[in-house]
């Protein structure tokens, strides 16, 4: 039985999944590999749909995106399972929210490969080296779910990339993490009202 059979589901199907990554703890906060959550807590605000611990090993709030019946049904979770074991939450996730395809999933993530506040929106593809969407990847067993990229820049050599990601950051990079940030919720925005084309569309040609 695939995790996105309809036999898997538990309750009442929710048309989005939207995962923050990150490391719980007050000492990750505000770190360069916090910016997903960080999404995700803008969000819950945006949303009125404030952040709970429950059941999945995770941080959720339940949000529609707009007014009306048919206002689409958004999760917006941050795993509470430290990054490197995030699928563990986020496959939990899928069956408990009924989510049907993995293009339904909108994982927001820090990216070394892109300098500190470019973002980009992606479409299934590789890992690049990202521990959070090995675990993902490993756990849907599928690599087609969608991807907001907060570039946080390269570390200055790799013996030093873990304290990159998880030292706080100076005042200025801050500064241009925290307009990205909310960029990438506008993006989680986008793609759940029109389309996830138009959001690459809008932010990959910058």
């Amino acid at each position: 039985m695939g995790l996105f059979d309809r036999s898997s589901r538990k309750g009442t199907p929710f048309d989005w999944l939207v995962v923050g990554l990150g490391n719980p703890g007050e000492k990750y906060r505000r770190t360069r590999h916090n910016v997903g959550a960080e999404a995700i807590e803008l969000l819950a605000e945006r949303h009125d749909a404030p952040l709970k611990s429950g059941r999945d090993n995770s941080l959720i709030g339940e949000a529609r995106f707009g007014t009306g019946a048919d206002a689409p049904r958004v999760v917006l979770a941050f795993p509470l399972t430290f990054m490197n074991e995030s699928g563990r939450a986020v496959s939990a996730l899928v069956r408990r929210y009924g989510i049907e395809t993995p293009d339904r999933i909108i994982v927001v993530q820090d990216e070394l490969d892109l300098d500190p506040g470019v973002l980009k929106v992606k479409n299934g593809g590789g890992l690049a080296g990202h521990n959070g969407l090995r675990s993902i990847t490993q756990h849907l067993k599928t690599q087609d779910y969608l991807r907001i990229r907060i570039g946080v820049g390269k570390p200055p050599n790799k013996e030093r990339g873990a304290s990159h990601v998880l030292t706080r950051v100076p005042t200025r990079q801050r500064e241009i993490l925290d307009v990205a940030i909310a960029d990438a919720a506008d993006a989680v925005e986008l793609i759940v009202d029109d389309g996830v084309d138009t959001a690459m569309q809008r932010y990959n040609s910058r």
